[in-house]
């Protein structure tokens, strides 16, 4: 089972016949949905989801006016990438054959030395988002518009093509907002209240699963408050089975009010088509950092400046605690906010500016969403006793870095600090090392066979226990000269030989 983020990836602008991608859909199981025209599961309800819950006098859902009223406000967004040309293709023989008797091939080989070179590839993607304003801001998820080189919006019923430029983008939390030149009086969605929302309780999806435009699909929020699916440390997602599918990022999950409750955003599934089991960002979120991308194009956030982890049943005994909550502080960052206010190893935190702590995922979201130099109380157990601290929240820097020894790209590897979060979902006892973010299609790291989520522990022999330590050793790297990485993937490690290019 793994998780993915919910777009189609990406495919050759050449496209794909309309047969196989019909297949695609019947065979990834979209037929399921027709299970709601079968007798006794009838949608076409009559109701008014802008006055109060969208339901008619039995009680059940009004999905057609809900789908009404929401489908002009969702809208398709393809997005362009162009990645240099690396290394050689082989050309495919109209005539059959291939291989070493291609005459394309073997004329290249014969007159250059060698297969025909790769000229620029071009790469398209699709997802979905939302209109949000009046003035054309729309909101998707940001690993549908991150690195395009263009993005094309198109309106639901107008056959017009919208050039969009981004206005702010968030990786961790995978929020963006998007910018169309407005129509005048362009609707916009209503965003509603999160929080409110209870397991259980019927939802609706919008957007554009493999292309298909206004798609429609329902079910109910499965769970609240998602942390421990491994996609970053401020995960919080809701969780449902009204099915999502790749090209649905960025579309919105709506309750029976007619409002937006969330941002669909990944899914559990084997085959990479759903399962029933979907997550969305909470709107809530989103509304916390909308002032922010809108204002200055990023997110500020909160930092504390301890390693954490989980209280543990065990734990719990051994600290004395009736039951585990909180979050256990493993590690104090020397001269770091909390090391002023006094915090010790040791340390179970367990109410943070108001904010209960109940788990140790609920801290790093509870920081983050605090300002930046605001004195605030935390509550702390140690040794049985709860004692309180006074705090001054520090600002969390950005520590991701590209590898670029001798010069920028070279390596095609990007990498970021190992957290506590990240090394408890890799199995990891310690948080030492660099995790690998992404790997540059074609290039020397990709060749060599780094993949993303691998833990870098060293390189040329020289042990990585952080980033400083990472480029130092990367900046030795000489052209044409092999290094070794050794690399943990899973529960073994292996060593890799990259040859930086001459």
């Amino acid at each position: 089972m793994s998780l993915k983020k919910v777009w189609d990836g990406k495919v050759s602008l050449k496209g794909v016949s309309l047969i196989a991608l019909v297949s695609l859909v019947i065979g990834l199981g979209i037929s399921g949905s027709l299970d709601w025209l079968s007798p006794g599961r009838a949608v076409n309800f009559m109701g008014d989801a802008g006055n109060g819950d969208s339901r008619q006098p039995g009680g059940l859902p009004d999905f057609v006016t809900l789908a009404k009223k929401f489908k002009p406000l969702v809208v398709n967004i393809s997005t362009t990438q162009v990645s240099e040309g690396r290394g050689t293709q082989e050309f495919a023989n109209p005539f059959g054959g291939g291989g070493d008797e291609d005459p394309f091939n073997d004329f290249w080989k014969r007159f250059f030395g060698g297969p025909a070179p790769r000229g620029p590839q071009r790469q398209r993607s699709l997802g979905s988002g939302f209109i949000i304003d009046s003035d054309g801001s729309i909101l998707t998820n940001n690993h549908v518009v991150e690195n395009a080189s263009k993005i094309v919006v198109k309106l639901a019923g107008d056959e017009q093509d919208y050039e969009a430029k981004v206005i702010g983008r968030d990786a961790k939390t995978d929020i963006a907002v998007i910018k169309i030149n407005a129509k005048t009086n362009m609707a916009a969605a209503s965003l509603g209240d999160s929080d409110r929302l209870e397991v259980g309780e019927w939802v609706m999806a919008i957007g554009n699963p493999f292309g298909l435009d206004g798609t429609v699909t329902s079910g109910i929020v499965s769970a609240k408050g998602r942390h421990n699916i491994t996609q970053g440390p401020y995960d919080n997602f809701i969780q449902t089975d009204a099915s999502i599918n790749p090209g649905n990022s960025g579309g919105p999950l709506i309750n029976l009010r007619g409002e937006v409750i969330g941002i669909n955003t990944a899914i559990f599934s084997r085959s990479g088509g759903n399962i029933g089991i979907g997550f969305a960002i909470p709107i809530n979120l989103v509304k916390e950092l909308l002032p922010q991308l809108r204002g200055k194009g990023k997110v500020t956030r909160g930092y504390l400046g301890v390693l954490i982890q989980k209280v543990t049943p065990e734990i719990a005994e051994s600290l004395g605690m009736e039951k585990g909550y909180g979050a256990l502080v493993a590690n104090v960052s020397k001269d770091g906010p909390a090391e002023k206010a006094g915090v010790k190893v040791g340390d179970v935190i367990i109410e943070f500016d108001g904010n209960p702590v109940k788990d140790s995922g609920d801290l790093p979201i509870i920081v983050a969403r605090t300002p930046v130099e605001k004195k605030t109380r935390m509550k702390v157990l140690r040794d049985k006793k709860e004692i309180i601290l006074n705090v001054a929240v520090g600002e969390l820097k950005d520590e991701e870095v590209v590898a670029s020894a001798p010069e920028k790209g070279e390596l095609g590897l990007t990498v970021q600090r190992l957290t506590p979060q990240m090394a408890e979902s890799l199995g990891l006892e310690k948080s030492e090392g660099v995790v690998v973010t992404a790997v540059e299609p074609g290039s020397t790291a990709e060749e060599a066979g780094i993949r993303r989520g691998d833990v870098i522990l060293e390189v040329d022999r020289k042990a990585v226990r952080n980033l400083d330590e990472y480029k130092k050793a990367v900046a030795g790297v000489r052209k044409g000269r092999g290094v070794l990485f050794l690399v943990r993937r899973g529960e073994s490690t292996l060593f890799l030989a990259l040859k930086p290019q001459r």
